[in-house]
This record gives structure tokens, C-alpha cells and sequence, in this order.
């Protein structure tokens, strides 16, 4: 059994995008490329966002720290700490309107 801070790595992570250029920062907390489940926890300094793309799997957003929106099409969906969006399957996109880090959980389709 392993187990991890959340809380201790979304403030890594916060800290990782801060300084970076492109003002974000990812790490894979569970799973990957051979698992159907993977989990990555994500920052993202005000402002900036994950531009549109598809969804590869069921996928959820769990907000752990800030507030971030949810866009698909027309459709929008705001997020504060402890909420749980559930992704469209639809393109979309993630941008953080104050600091903040997400957990991204995605089930790969199996094809």
C-alpha cells in the first residue's frame, strides 16, 4: 500500500507553476500509460487554462485548492475547494481563476 499528501504535493505543484513559463505544473499520482485508471494532480496559476481538448475517458475533476472553470461549448461549470466536476465527454477546456490545483481522475476508454 502506498500512501500520499494531497495537500502536500498541490502546494508543490503551486509553488512548480508559479515559477514556470508556462504557469502550470503536473504530476501523475497514480496509474499511467499501463493502467485504465490514472490520476494526475494539476496546477494552475490564475489566469492561465488547459486549452480545449478531448476527453480521453469517464474523467473527474476534484478541486483541492482554488477556484477553476469547467468549459464545454456553451456550458460552464465553476469549482472551490472539495467539489467534484464531472467532465463532458465533449471537448473542453480547465482554467484556474485564482491559483489552484485539481485532482484529474481519467478511466481510459478501452478500444
Amino acid at each position: 500500500m502506498e500512501k500520499s499528501s494531497l495537500t502536500a504535493l498541490a502546494r508543490e505543484q503551486l509553488e512548480i507553476a508559479r515559477q514556470a513559463s508556462s504557469r502550470r505544473s503536473a504530476r501523475t499520482v497514480y496509474g499511467g500509460h499501463e493502467h485504465l485508471l490514472r490520476q494526475t494532480l494539476i496546477a494552475l496559476t490564475a489566469g492561465h487554462k488547459l486549452d480545449e481538448h478531448d476527453n480521453p475517458g469517464e474523467a473527474t475533476v476534484h478541486v483541492l485548492h482554488g477556484r477553476v472553470r469547467l468549459s464545454a461549448g456553451d456550458l460552464d461549470w465553476e469549482g472551490s475547494p472539495g467539489d467534484l466536476l464531472i467532465v463532458p465527454n465533449a471537448r473542453h477546456s480547465l482554467e484556474a481563476l485564482e491559483d489552484s490545483a485539481v485532482l484529474l481522475t481519467v478511466a481510459k476508454l478501452i478500444e
